[in-house]
């Protein structure tokens, strides 16, 4: 593997001298490929702006693949370049090149790029959707499979992006890319629509029990699974880079709260009330709009140092973002805007 990883350092340093000026721009593509944003901004964008089914398609997406990401992580262990340069002794410690920033200093394996992976699979239903609507309107086969390219792009810079900032080598961004687009089409068809509270909170459960199982599993065979959060606490070049919501534990708490708090949206009686209304394009903009100022705020908000207290917080969060774009805004919006305006039924 040294082979592989030496190449990847080394194509890392060739981006940062060959292309300094988009330092901007990579770090930017590395923020849309957070996982977070799969739950704070995409999904939200397309539940109000395409179509509700299209965003819990992203949503359910996003919160399986980080999940299995999070597994193969687990199995496949990965370096990343930030640590793995200078504890193979490929470079030593206050060289300039590669440099590390802020978003380098990731405390999971690397493989496969989470990144890629997540973003990969949470996408999927809104490229397939946009090329339906595209293909409804256009009989030009360049015009149908622009999504896809716009897709493929996006994928190609935030995996650049990673490599650029010394997060991942080349070959787990190729798998992240590969298993995303995989998993996307794969479980689109599957994805669970309208089903009863019950079967949410056995998912959540099932998540939780699923990890626990396989990581005390690995726990008792001698396998230490804290290993990679030594090494980038022992290499970034900040300590304050080093931030909670890049453990593994984070990812997991998300996905078990989002796939909880699903349950409890489809089922509050906002959503009952209102699930056979047909919001005007106004009110869907409105909407999409609160939604993402109101759950980047609650994202970053409260950011205990307790460990335990943070990942309470978390779940708490990311429990409440389904209620908060699927039954609360939605209500608020069509209280605000609606008055002595006649409902439009489906």
């Amino acid at each position: 593997m040294d082979v592989f990883y030496s190449s990847g350092v080394w194509f890392a340093e060739l981006l940062q001298r060959s292309l300094p000026g988009l330092e901007s721009f990579w770090l930017w593509m590395t923020f849309l490929g957070d996982p977070r944003c799969v739950f704070i901004i995409y999904f939200p964008l397309a539940y109000f702006l395409l179509d509700q089914k299209v965003g819990v398609k992203v949503l359910w997406l996003g919160l399986i693949s980080e999940w299995l990401n999070l597994v193969f992580k687990w199995f496949l262990f990965g370096e990343r370049p930030f640590w793995w340069m200078f504890e193979s002794g490929f470079s030593k410690k206050g060289v300039d090149f590669p440099r590390q920033f802020p978003s380098s200093c990731e405390t999971g394996p690397g493989s496969p790029s989470g990144h890629c992976m997540i973003t990969g699979a949470a996408l999927w239903p809104v490229v397939t959707a946009l090329t339906t609507q595209l293909s409804q309107h256009s009989k030009s086969w360049l015009v149908k499979i622009l999504p896809f390219q716009v897709y493929l792009l996006l994928l190609l810079a935030i995996g650049l992006s990673r490599l650029f900032i010394l997060a991942h080598f080349p070959h787990q961004v190729l798998a992240g890319i590969l298993t995303g687009i995989s998993l996307g089409w794969l479980l689109e068809p599957r994805v669970p629509l309208g089903r009863g509270l019950h079967f949410y909170l056995w998912t959540s459960l099932s998540l939780l029990l699923g990890s626990m199982t396989i990581y005390w599993t690995l726990i008792v065979l001698g396998i230490d699974l804290s290993w990679s959060i030594n090494l980038a606490t022992k290499w970034c070049a900040n300590p304050e880079w080093i931030r909670m919501e890049t453990r593994p534990f984070a990812s997991l708490s998300r996905d078990v709260a989002t796939a909880f708090g699903l349950g409890f949206a489809f089922h509050s009686s906002s959503y009952t009330q209102l699930k056979c209304e047909k919001p005007r394009w106004s009110q869907r903009a409105w909407c999409a709009i609160l939604a993402l100022v109101l759950l980047h705020f609650l994202s970053d908000v409260a950011q205990p140092q307790n460990v335990a207290l943070w990942y309470g917080l978390n779940f708490v969060k990311y429990a409440t973002f389904p209620w908060v774009v699927i039954g609360l805004l939605p209500r608020v919006v069509q209280a605000v805007t609606s008055k002595g305006t006649p409902s439009h039924k489906e």
